[in-house]
């Protein structure tokens, strides 16, 4: 089997060689034990938005494929790996070392025995008060809080019947969700629209405890700007949700591929 790993950098020299090695070995055991009827074939795709430090030279050292996306956002990183994976399963995570990438091969293990077409983490289980200042986990409540009141009809379709990390950028997938889900967004908001996505359009969707380190490097987020950016997302989601029963659903992302990927 094939699975793509898509991690989006920007000026992260100093840990992604750290999380790719993680990563490999990780697999590799994985490989040994919980795939060894089945090995899996990692590709792993580094989405770097033009970084000075030389992150996409130490990712590409690291047998890294390598994609220079200089259009800006969060989102718009995802779109462009997303469009060059070859995998089956897609799992994802960010360049700092603030995701648990050794997680990721018994996750995948878990998607597949449990029939799963989505897996996303929760970083609030075992938060790492060093990862996330004060302001960024009141927004991360805040905006929690209203995904859970607006789409709790939605929810309730869900094993846990609810969610409980709407930002989450830990994730595990089934290559086919992308031709289910119909993502707009080029922003941090790419997260939420994701995973509303998924448990709108009746796939399996399920929430895992992770944990949430310390990051390395400066960070990236603008607390206020991406949180209220976000916040309004929601809400003009949840009223587009309800013009879908008038208008019908938008295309899917998968029928609609974009062009003009940049090219490795």
């Amino acid at each position: 089997m094939r699975a793509s790993l898509v991690i989006p950098t920007l000026n992260e020299g100093g840990s992604i060689g750290e999380v790719l090695r993680t990563f490999r070995s990780a697999a590799a055991e994985a490989n040994a034990t919980l795939f060894r009827n089945d090995p899996i074939e990692w590709e792993i795709l580094v989405v770097d938005g033009g970084s000075t430090d030389g992150t996409a030279d130490r990712a590409a050292r690291e047998g890294a494929r390598v994609l220079v996306e200089r259009r800006k956002g969060y989102g718009r990183a995802y779109k462009t790996g997303f469009a060059a994976t070859h995998g089956e399963v897609i799992a994802t995570s960010d360049g700092d070392g603030t995701y648990p990438v050794e997680e990721i091969p018994r996750f995948v293990r878990k998607l597949l025995d449990e029939g799963v077409d989505f897996l996303t983490g929760n970083r609030m289980a075992f938060l790492d008060r060093r990862a996330m200042t004060t302001e960024h986990q009141i927004g991360n409540r805040v905006l929690n809080t209203l995904l859970r009141v607006a789409y709790h009809h939605y929810l309730h379709e869900m094993p846990a019947r609810t969610l409980l990390d709407s930002q989450s950028g830990f994730w595990v997938f089934r290559r086919k969700v992308l031709d289910r889900v119909a993502l707009t967004q080029d922003g941090m908001a790419f997260s939420e629209e994701l995973k509303i996505e998924a448990f709108l359009r009746g796939l399996k969707v399920v929430e895992v405890p992770i944990r949430y380190g310390e990051r390395w490097g400066s960070p990236k987020l603008s607390t206020w700007r991406d949180g209220l950016s976000n916040l309004l997302f929601l809400v003009q989601k949840r009223l587009a949700v309800a013009r879908e029963l008038k208008l019908g659903a938008p295309t899917p992302f998968g029928r609609d591929r974009e062009a003009g990927a940049p090219p490795a």
